[in-house]
């Protein structure tokens, strides 16, 4: 059995790369994932402070109907209903505003601003007249930096990896997104790889497909790769004390 691969092939990535629409959805996805995680953090940041802060009456309700959306939710023809009645279907906000803030990320961040930044810090704040504002956006933001990177990271992939939502909200094709053009490549691919042909041309159709496949893994994961050596070192620092506490 060799180890080494036999030649160079790039025909998977020249199937690929030769549909237009790739382009496309390449920069509805970066426009996607930019807007969408620059929301995510907007909404997120403030509403984890501001549930850190023990001086919040009724943090704790608030922390219990906001857990209690994390398992019981109103399902796809509701949110589908909602979406269509705010006017935002087939535009990206579709795509955004349903899940502009991800519980588990709530709570994390939660924690870190409530454990992990000394509370004597905001005491000194507040005898030196800061206002809770000033605090937030000069102490407590610079100081959770490592749990900024690590929410970003999560809303960054989660926008990037996204296709069933523009499945449902979106209809123009203009609109797709990336990782729903490399899914129906590969469905169009696999679907006329058995058909046609001797059988030496249905085996090359299936090594093409093949190739396809694993060309769309590496296009669809490589600019997320690029992202992460430049935010891994707070990745896990900040999310092992986000996580552990309270």
């Amino acid at each position: 059995m060799d180890i080494l691969p036999r030649g160079l092939n790039v025909d998977g990535y020249s199937a690929i790369f030769e549909n237009q629409d790739i382009w496309s959805g390449y920069k509805n996805t970066i426009l996607y994932t930019v807007i969408g995680t620059l929301v995510n953090l907007i909404l997120t940041a403030p509403a984890a402070y501001a549930l850190a802060r023990k001086e919040l009456v009724g943090r704790n309700i608030f922390m219990g109907m906001i857990t209690f959306t994390m398992f019981f939710g109103g399902g796809l023809i509701p949110t589908y209903l909602l979406v269509s009645k705010l006017g935002i279907n087939n535009t990206m906000w579709a795509l955004i505003f349903p899940n502009a803030i991800s519980v588990y990320n709530l709570i994390v961040t939660r924690n870190y601003f409530a454990y992990s930044i000394p509370e004597e810090l905001h005491e000194a704040a507040e005898v030196d007249g800061c206002s809770e504002t000033k605090y937030f956006f000069q102490i407590a933001l610079p100081l959770a930096k490592p749990i900024i990177g690590v929410i970003v990271l999560m809303y960054a992939v989660a926008h990037w990896n996204s296709y069933f939502k523009a499945l449902i909200y979106i209809r123009d094709r203009e609109r797709f997104p990336l990782q729903v053009i490399l899914r129906e490549i590969l469905i169009q691919q696999e679907a006329s790889s058995g058909f046609g042909g001797d059988a030496a041309s249905v085996i090359e159709q299936q090594k093409l497909a093949d190739m396809l496949k694993y060309g769309v893994i590496i296009v669809s994961t490589l600019p997320i790769l690029c992202v992460y050596p430049f935010i891994q070192q707070y990745f896990t620092t900040g999310i092992m004390v986000g996580s552990i506490k309270g």
